[in-house]
């Protein structure tokens, strides 16, 4: 049983007294202190080959802060949802690029197909759109995909702003899928590593005025359950083709990892 304690500056030492031993007897706790070893110590980073120079341009071009103001689209209220999705594509072909990069080109037989959306839709390759408010302004933007050959598909982000529409996003890839997660879109790609694909995370940058790709790694795919057995042993991971990249585009490096996706859904 806990020894009770009275209060008082005569008792104040042996109160102290008192108190230490059932600390150490674990007294009045639901369990007791264990130690869970001894800590590793702690190795800081050492930098390799620091004889090198700094490179001082990126090897590939992903696509990343390359934005563009859509001509002749105006905004009505500043709500995108007001907009024909096929017009902002048709007007973006003729938009002109913050950089040189050409990233956002689309192939020929692509805009041919996107130019004939009005009088053949079958095969229009503009996919539904989607709204979030991916730059925290308190407004949507529009998420548009555009079908290309290859299974690939050309990702773009457009943002109201006062002068107009201005395109914040644009790359393509053979994705898996494109999910919005909170304020990221990210695309799930495959690898060449069969059991493997890559993940990205574009996020607005507010120095930029972009969606940069901020998270991107490479996943070892979750294995998928076969529907044909009862019991509950793991299945081989599924295999996808590998990224093929688009015409005129270079491969992107790949750095770190986003958070878990939810699937995007349509406002």
């Amino acid at each position: 049983m806990c020894p009770q304690y009275r209060t008082g500056r005569r008792a104040a030492g042996a109160v102290a007294a008192l108190t230490g031993v059932a600390l150490l007897a674990g007294c009045g706790t639901g369990g007791e202190l264990r130690s869970a070893g001894q800590a590793p110590a702690a190795i800081g980073p050492a930098r390799l080959w620091p004889e090198l120079p700094p490179a001082s341009a990126a090897p590939y071009d992903y696509g990343e802060g390359e934005t563009a103001h859509i001509p002749g689209i105006t905004v009505p209220g500043g709500d995108v949802h007001r907009l024909d999705p096929v017009a902002v594509v048709q007007a973006g072909l003729n938009a002109r690029p913050d950089r040189s990069s050409g990233t956002a080109a689309l192939p020929a037989e692509t805009v041919r197909r996107i130019n004939a959306c009005r009088t053949a839709p079958a095969a229009c390759p503009v996919l539904k759109p989607y709204y979030r408010d991916l730059t925290g302004d308190g407004r949507d933007e529009m998420v548009l995909g555009i079908q290309l050959a290859g299974r690939q598909l050309s990702v773009r982000v457009y943002m109201p702003e006062p002068s107009g529409l201005t395109r914040i996003m644009s790359t393509s890839d053979a994705v898996i899928s494109v999910e919005l997660a909170g304020r990221d879109l990210i695309m799930r790609a495959p690898s060449a590593i069969t059991g493997y694909e890559y993940r990205t995370a574009w996020s607005w940058d507010d120095r930029q005025r972009a969606m940069l790709p901020t998270q991107d790694e490479i996943l070892r795919m979750t294995p998928r359950a076969d529907p044909g057995r009862r019991h509950t042993a793991s299945a081989r991971p599924s295999e996808r083709p590998s990224a093929q990249p688009t015409t005129g585009a270079s491969p992107a490096p790949r750095t770190a990892a986003p958070s878990a996706a939810v699937t995007a859904e349509r406002r």
